[in-house]
């Protein structure tokens, strides 16, 4: 009978070590993370300030990469994300992208589609001016973008192939029939949030398309577009210009990082 119970002891002493090494080994080294961060102004946080030593690149500490890097404890972070680039040059940031590469965002099409000559057509020409110009931009949104979209994300999971992999989209610019009294009229406003709804839906398209996670920003900045009743999260027409109809640092931190974590935790 001794013999018995020291054996039935012994088995479940190992049954039992091996449960708690089994938990230990799962828990005590997490993955690591290497994240790579890619794309345009609205990625590198033009108009959020704290631009560093950037350059035109204008990479602001205040950038949703940023924040989300600093929140996470990565690895290795490398923030490439430029002001003004468009599909091409975020392939060639994916120089940075390699198989170790384990997390990447990316929003990009905007300067594809014109964006800069949309809003400046737009302040300087009549409704149906801008009306027109918006619709040429749509055009090239539905028939060009899509290629060029294809050939940013393929690349992306080709060298980096165990990654996830972000694309993040653009808010609406205007609350309709807001607190604005002067500026465009809601005529142009509505033509220019059409614009970012057909970005909207050709990129997320094209995310689903490759297989990656597409972050809508329009829901995420409701409520705080220019001529919101509440706290404005993107600058309106600005100096220096190039900030204008950019997020301001809360419009990073509560729209953009808050939108980015809801997906990645």
């Amino acid at each position: 009978m001794r013999v018995r119970t020291r054996r039935l002891f012994s088995v479940l002493m190992v049954f039992a070590f091996a449960l708690v090494g089994g938990a230990v080994s799962a828990t005590a080294a997490p993955a690591a993370v290497n994240y790579v961060a890619l794309g345009d102004s609205y990625s590198s946080g033009v108009g959020a300030k704290d631009y560093g030593d950037s350059g035109d690149c204008m990479r602001s500490a205040n950038a949703y990469p940023q924040l989300w890097a600093n929140a996470h404890s990565v690895s290795s972070f490398k923030f490439v994300a430029c002001s003004g680039a468009v599909t091409s040059d975020v392939i060639n940031q994916a120089s940075a992208v390699d198989s170790s590469t384990t997390f990447i965002t990316v929003s990009v099409g905007g300067n594809d589609a014109g964006f800069a000559n949309v809003m400046t057509t737009c302040t300087t020409t009549s409704d149906s001016g801008c009306i027109a110009r918006v619709e040429e931009a749509k055009t090239f949104a539905r028939n060009t973008l899509p290629g060029r979209l294809d050939n940013v994300y393929s690349t992306l999971k080709s060298k980096a192939p165990n990654a996830q992999i972000v694309v993040l989209g653009y808010p609406h610019f205007y609350e309709i029939g807001g607190s604005c009294s002067v500026g465009l009229s809601d005529t142009k406003r509505e033509a220019i949030n059409s614009g970012a709804d057909t970005l909207a839906e050709v990129t997320a398209a094209r995310a689903a398309a490759h297989g990656l996670t597409f972050v809508d920003m329009r829901p995420a900045f409701k409520g705080h577009e220019i001529c919101a009743s509440g706290e404005r999260w993107l600058h309106s027409l600005t100096w220096p210009v190039v900030e204008s109809y950019h997020p301001t640092a809360n419009g990073q931190r509560y729209g953009y990082y808050a939108a980015l974590t809801s997906v990645t935790g």
